[in-house]
C-alpha cells in the first residue's frame, strides 16, 4: 500500500492511498460471499452462487464497489492511526482509480486537530469576588419561604405590586392579524416579579377585575423581532398575598427548626453554600478562559462553517445572533481541542463512579431519573460524547487545581468546598442524605428499600452504558462510505 499525506493547511490534510490488487484477496472473496448471500439467482441457493455467475448477472463493477466500500474505511482508519492524526468531522472521500486486477486509489480530505504545545497549568492566575452573605439576602430568602406558605385572597381593587393576577393575553400585528405565539388564557402572574414581557407590569398596574388594558410591544428577538404588536390583557382576578408572620410558630411549620433564629441561621448557611458554589463556578470559567488564552492555533474553518450552516439551516436569527453563536462555538471548540489533548498527555480516564455522578447531575437538569437518562443516552448513541465530556471536565479540574485562585481581598480560594457542596447536592437529589429535609415538604423522605432499588437500577444502567463504549468506539470512525459512481463503466466486464 502506498500512502501520501499532504498538509493543505495547519488544520486540514489530503490523504492519497493506492491499494494494490494483490492485497485485496480476502476483501474480494468477502465481497462475493456478501453479494451471493443476498442475491436470488435461479438454480442456486443463497450463499452458494459461484463468483463467475455473480460477475455475469451483476457485473464485476458491483463486486469492486463492494470491495471499495469495505476496504476504504478500514484503510482510512489505519492511515489516520499510523500518521497520528486526530480527525475532526467526517472526511470527504473520492475514489480516483478503480482498476480491476491493478489497484484501488482514493483521496480523502479531512479537518484535523492542529499541532500545538500545552502551557503549564501552574502559570494560570485568576481573581474572583469573595463569598459574602448579607442580611438582605437572608431576609429575601425568608420572604420567599413565607410566600410559599402564604395564602391568596380575592380583592376588588386595582392590582398592585406583589398581587397575583389571573389574565387572558392576546396580541395583534400592525395589520390587525392575531399573533398566536402571544396568546394565553388563565395566565397566573405575580405583578412586579419581572417575569413578563417589557411593558406588561406598567400596563396592568392598577387594573381591577374585568378590566382590559392594552399596550404596545416590540419583541427584541425571534421571528417577530422589531415588529410592533398591540398586546391586550384582560384582568380576570386580583388576589392579595397574605404572608405568615416570621416567628417561631412559622419556623416549626415550615422547617425542622423550633425557632425563627435557627431557621434564619440555616438559610444563611444554605446561601453561603450557594455563594461558594457560584464563586467556584466563576473561578473555573475564569481559569478555563485564562488557560485557553495561553494557547494559539488555527481552528478548522471548514468544520466551523459546516457547524454554523447546520445550526442556522432553518433561517432563524439575525447577524448579531449569528456572530454571538459563532464566537461561542469557536471558544467551546477550542476548549474541547485543548482539554482533549491535555487528557491524552496526562492519560486521564473516566471510571464508573465519575460517569455515575455526571449522569445524576445531567438527569436532574432534564427532569429525568438517572437510569432513564442513561438509557436515553445509549439509545441516542451519545455514550462517547458523555465520556468525552466527563474526561474534559477532569482535565479542566487538573488545570483548576494547579492554578492560583484568589479573591479581591487577596485570600486564597480553596475549591475543595465547592466539591463538597456539589456532593451534598447530589446526595440530596437522590435522597441519600438522611439529615436533609426540604422546607416545602417535611415528610418527603425516601424509604430505604426504594433507595436501594433505585441505586441498583442506576448501577445496571451505568454498566450497560460502559459495556457499549468499546463497541461504539470501534464503529464510530468506520462510517466512511466510499461512493463509487459509475463503477460498472470503469471496470471491465467478464463472462
Amino acid at each position: 500500500m502506498k500512502t501520501d499525506v499532504e498538509n493543505l493547511s495547519t488544520t486540514r490534510v489530503k490523504i492519497v492511498v493506492e491499494i494494490p490488487f494483490d492485497e485485496l484477496g480476502d476483501d474480494l472473496r468477502e465481497a462475493y460471499r456478501t453479494i451471493g448471500a443476498q442475491a436470488a439467482v435461479p438454480g442456486f441457493r443463497k450463499g452458494k452462487v459461484p463468483p463467475r455467475i455473480i460477475d455475469q448477472r451483476f457485473g464485476r463493477g458491483t463486486v469492486l464497489s463492494e470491495v471499495a466500500n469495505a476496504v476504504i474505511p478500514r484503510t482510512y482508519d489505519q492511515v489516520v492511526a499510523d500518521q497520528k492524526l486526530v480527525p475532526i468531522g467526517q472526511p470527504k472521500v473520492e475514489v480516483t482509480k478503480l482498476e480491476d486486477g491493478e489497484l484501488i486509489e482514493f483521496v480523502a480530505e479531512v479537518d484535523v486537530r492542529p499541532d500545538f504545545e500545552l502551557p503549564d497549568p501552574a502559570t494560570v492566575s485568576v481573581v474572583v469576588d469573595p463569598v459574602t452573605v448579607g442580611e438582605e439576602a437572608v431576609a429575601e430568602e425568608l420572604l420567599n419561604l413565607r410566600k410559599r406558605f402564604g395564602s391568596l385572597t380575592d380583592v376588588n381593587r386595582g392590582a398592585a405590586e406583589g398581587d397575583v393576577i389571573q389574565v387572558d393575553v392576546s396580541a395583534t400585528d400592525s395589520d390587525g392579524e392575531p399573533v398566536e405565539s402571544f396568546s394565553a388564557e388563565d395566565l397566573t402572574y405575580e405583578l412586579g416579579s419581572g417575569g413578563a414581557i417589557e411593558g406588561f407590569d406598567e400596563a396592568v398596574a392598577g387594573a381591577e377585575p374585568d378590566e382590559v388594558r392594552t399596550f404596545e410591544h416590540i419583541p427584541a428577538e425571534g421571528e417577530l423581532a422589531g415588529k410592533a404588536l398591540t398586546v391586550t390583557v384582560a384582568v380576570k382576578q386580583v388576589r392579595e398575598r397574605e404572608l405568615p408572620e416570621a416567628d417561631d410558630e412559622f419556623a416549626e411549620m415550615a422547617s425542622q427548626f423550633d425557632t425563627i433564629a435557627e431557621l434564619q441561621e440555616d438559610l444563611k448557611e444554605r446561601l453561603g453554600r450557594a455563594a461558594l458554589f457560584e464563586q467556584g463556578s466563576k473561578a473555573r470559567n475564569l481559569v478555563r478562559d485564562a488557560y485557553l488564552g495561553l494557547v494559539e492555533f488555527d481552528l478548522p474553518e471548514q468544520f466551523i462553517s459546516d457547524q454554523l450552516e447546520e445550526h442556522f439551516a432553518d433561517g432563524h436569527g439575525d447577524e448579531a445572533h449569528r456572530a454571538e453563536h459563532e464566537a461561542e462555538l469557536r471558544t467551546n471548540f477550542k476548549a474541547n481541542l485543548v482539554l482533549d489533548k491535555l487528557a491524552e498527555e496526562r492519560e486521564i480516564a473516566v471510571d464508573q463512579s465519575e460517569l455515575s455522578q455526571w449522569l445524576i447531575i445531567q438527569a436532574s437538569r432534564y427532569g429525568m431519573s438517572p437510569d432513564q437518562f442513561a438509557n436515553a443516552l445509549v439509545e441516542a448513541g451519545q455514550v462517547q460524547s458523555a465520556v468525552a465530556e466527563v474526561r474534559r471536565a477532569k482535565a479542566l479540574s487538573l488545570v483548576v487545581d494547579a492554578a492560583t485562585i484568589t479573591d479581591t481581598n487577596g485570600e486564597r480560594v480553596d475549591l475543595d468546598e465547592l466539591i463538597k457542596s456539589l456532593t451534598e447536592s447530589m446526595a440530596a437529589e437522590m435522597g441519600l442524605d438522611e439529615d436533609h429535609e426540604d422546607y416545602e415538604d417535611e415528610e418527603a423522605e425516601a424509604d430505604g428499600d426504594d433507595l436501594a432499588e433505585a441505586q441498583a437500577v442506576l448501577n445496571e444502567s451505568i454498566n450497560e452504558l460502559k459495556s457499549t463504549i468499546a463497541d461504539l468506539a470501534a464503529t464510530q470512525d468506520a462510517s466512511v462510505e466510499a461512493e463509487v459512481d459509475g463503477a460498472d463503466e470503469q471496470a471491465p466486464q467478464t463472462s
